[in-house]
């Protein structure tokens, strides 16, 4: 197998952070003791869902803050937050706000489109605007134009005690250029190039030709060039993968049986485009970290980055999850020629 052309510089981790309605509190704390950990294991960054109405984190950038507070040095993320349930102008302050509280280490990734559930849920949302929302690719541009430091007013200065600014105050200069977007087909890959974000890919792409073939690792590679042409920096344009992946090397028997099982459960929609957007979903990978490496090495997106999040699979406990990612830091990555950012 020819060895991969783009050294992986970058290993980071992607959870859902779930939580027993219950004890909400106890899934919040387990997501940052998570974190924690993947900093003392030499992660380069980790990453949170966002999901609304579920029993997911709800609220990331308040998450990621206290996170913050809790780590030094690793890298943290949104993958990814959806527009559609936002204001760009008061998420740009918050993003700025914690990315200043941090150090410079958030990494905010965004998509696009109406909200989940629209019809049941924009009653509640949008309750006066809901019919005149924007919730395509123009969201994204108010939120780089807040975020990198362009005026949203055409007011500013003093107005007795209090001076006013005509931009996202604070302001993180460094911000504008660590905002991803979460794409996965074409053309959101061809628009994120062309406005100098940063691309995260997921197991999820969308299946452009009706008649196939159903490559995941081809469509997913297309998309990766399209948005390295349409980019400003080239080749040099960041790329972040995040397929699911599971190392066995410390598992018990118990637990390398419960994750073939998962896996084993999700391998049929891998087979034929799903749904009306025609998702093509990647295998997860399981195994050993020795056979996680030869599999990822054969898939021609991953010879294309140098960076990764692999996605943590939803319902695990969280001694499985300290498991996998001691697994990743100590074998997996090493496998694929990262270095620990110890």
């Amino acid at each position: 197998m020819p060895p991969t052309p783009r050294p992986l510089r970058k290993l980071g981790f992607l959870t859902i952070g779930l939580f027993d309605a219950a004890d909400p509190r106890r899934g919040h704390e387990s997501t940052l003791e998570i974190i924690e950990l993947g900093e003392r294991l030499g992660f380069d960054s980790a990453w949170v869902r966002h999901r609304h109405l579920q029993y997911g984190i709800s609220s990331p950038v308040a998450v990621l803050s206290a996170a913050s507070q809790r780590t030094r040095r690793i890298e943290l993320g949104t993958a990814v937050t959806p527009l559609g349930w936002e204001n760009p102008l008061r998420l740009a302050e918050d993003l700025a706000t914690v990315d200043l509280l941090s150090g410079g280490r958030l990494n905010p990734g965004v998509s696009v489109g109406p909200p989940l559930h629209f019809d049941q849920v924009k009653d509640a949302l949008y309750p006066d605007t809901a019919d005149a929302e924007d919730f395509g690719y123009g969201r994204v541009e108010r939120l780089l134009d807040a975020v990198r430091g362009e005026p949203v007013t055409d007011f500013s200065g003093a107005e007795g005690f209090e001076v006013f600014s005509d931009r996202v105050q604070p302001h993180s200069p460094g911000l504008g250029s660590r905002l991803w977007y979460g794409g996965g087909s074409l053309r959101s890959a061809r628009w994120a190039g062309e406005h100098g974000m940063n691309l995260l890919t997921s197991s999820v792409v969308k299946a452009e030709e009706p008649d196939g073939p159903y490559d995941f690792a081809e469509i997913q590679l297309a998309q990766i060039r399209a948005f390295r042409a349409a980019h400003p920096d080239g080749e040099a344009a960041r790329v972040s993968q995040g397929l699911v992946v599971i190392p066995t090397d410390s598992a018990s028997p118990g637990q390398r049986a419960r994750y073939e099982e998962y896996a084993a459960r999700r391998t049929p929609r891998t087979a034929t485009p799903q749904g009306p957007a025609r998702l093509l979903f990647a295998p997860d990978l399981v195994g050993t970290s020795a056979e996680i490496a030869e599999r990822l090495h054969a898939h021609a997106a991953f010879r294309e980055v140098e960076e990764v999040a692999f996605a943590l699979p939803f319902t695990f406990e969280h001694e499985d999850y300290v498991q996998i990612l001691t697994d990743m830091a100590t074998k997996l990555g090493p496998a694929l020629g990262w270095q620990p950012g110890l």
